[in-house]
């Protein structure tokens, strides 16, 4: 499971995803397998692109090796020093619902790191975001 991190997620830990331009943000559900909200422009594999209505995009469960492809991650549970997490056993159960169904997505009010944290901590924040790098 081990591709650019030495450490091993646990259920529950956020996951940050260094692309090209952006950071990505999921959710680590234990078995080798993230839940993340899918972003607009779709660049995580054709199939899970397939038909997304603009402007909603898929939460989806997928391994985290398929995710990350070639690109570099870490464990960043962001907010720990501020906020206590939710019990790791409520954030996997709540993403495994949350598989499959479609979410508003907006850069700046809602994005995949909102996503995340609200999933860890019960709040919708977001530092870096899935926005472009300045």
């Amino acid at each position: 499971l081990n591709k650019f991190n030495i450490n091993e997620p646990k259920p529950g830990d956020l996951i940050e995803i260094f692309r090209n331009v952006y950071e990505h943000w999921a959710v680590y559900v234990g078995d080798g397998y993230v839940v993340h909200l899918l972003g607009p422009d779709g660049n995580f594999s054709s199939f899970s692109t397939i038909n997304l209505p603009m402007g909603k995009n898929n939460i989806l469960k997928q391994k985290l090796l398929e995710v990350v492809s070639s690109d570099e991650w870490h464990i960043n549970n962001i907010l720990d020093q501020e906020k206590q997490p939710r019990p790791a056993h409520i954030i996997v159960d709540q993403a495994n619902k949350l598989v499959s169904t479609t979410r508003s997505y907006n850069v700046v009010d809602y994005n995949c790191e909102h996503f995340a944290t609200e999933l860890r901590y019960g709040d919708a924040e977001s530092h870096a975001g899935c926005c472009l790098r300045s």
